[in-house]
């Protein structure tokens, strides 16, 4: 490609949606049999699109379901239904012509430190509050055998640390969001730190809540919000102040 276009090979190459919707449609356009190749790749991107919406809105329709099952497991479908439509809505901005600003801002500010920082508490919240060990235990009641060593200590050590990292590195490196063509305004970078911060508020709001509403000493708190609950805690009072009851 570099060739044809008489460019240098980091003229070419891009990033992001300009990646999959320019660059590659013109690689595959200068291979034979081009036109079967442009079926396959466009339908893979369906199909990875797909995918993807299928993981992330059951994760939202599940978790509402279990939280409200009285009033939205019994009517899953209409539930349903209306969730697509507003997402359907609010993607629709994104298909105008300033649809590619949108997108490359909510690529930078929506998922991007949101996901380090909630995983690397998922990861803290298992291996080291729940520990390894029981972990490693309710694996083998489902498949029959004990994690090796090797994942055992990525989950204790590896895997933390590195996203840990990475999550402090996105954030000492970065810089104001803008392209070749266009410098995003200010106040639509405060508008990114707000999306992110919505997500990343809600893990430290809710552990202040937890601390609020449990009761004891400070210690005791403390103890009760990182102690794991047992099998036989929740068989025996099954309307426990922690988690979802139904």
């Amino acid at each position: 490609m570099a060739k044809v276009q008489n460019k240098t090979i980091d003229k070419v190459g891009s990033e992001g949606p300009g990646l999959v919707f320019i660059v590659y449609p013109e690689a595959i356009a200068t291979m034979p049999g081009s036109n079967f190749w442009s079926v396959i790749f466009f339908l893979m991107l369906i199909t990875l699109g797909l995918d993807s919406t299928f993981g992330g809105m059951e994760a939202i329709i599940t978790a509402l379901c279990d939280e409200y099952p009285r009033i939205l497991s019994r009517n899953r479908e209409v539930f349903v239904a209306i969730l697509l439509l507003f997402v359907f809505t609010c993607s629709i901005p994104t298909c105008t012509y300033g649809g590619m600003y949108l997108v490359n801002f909510i690529n930078i500010y929506g998922p991007g430190l949101s996901i380090l920082f909630v995983v690397f508490v998922e990861a803290a919240a298992v291996c080291w509050f729940y520990g390894v060990k029981r972990f490693s235990n309710d694996i083998e009641k489902m498949i029959g055998q004990q994690p090796t060593l090797f994942w055992r200590l990525c989950w204790t050590y590896i895997s933390p640390i590195f996203i840990l990292t990475i999550f402090f590195f996105s954030i000492y490196w970065y810089e104001d969001l803008k392209t070749e063509d266009y410098v995003y305004p200010k106040w639509s970078i405060a508008v990114g730190w707000t999306l992110t911060f919505s997500s990343l508020i809600c893990i430290p709001l809710y552990i202040i809540y937890m601390f609020l509403t449990t009761s004891g000493t400070i210690e005791q708190r403390i103890n009760k919000m990182i102690r794991p609950v047992n099998e036989n805690e929740v068989i025996a009072s099954p309307c426990l102040d922690y988690g979802t009851t139904v």
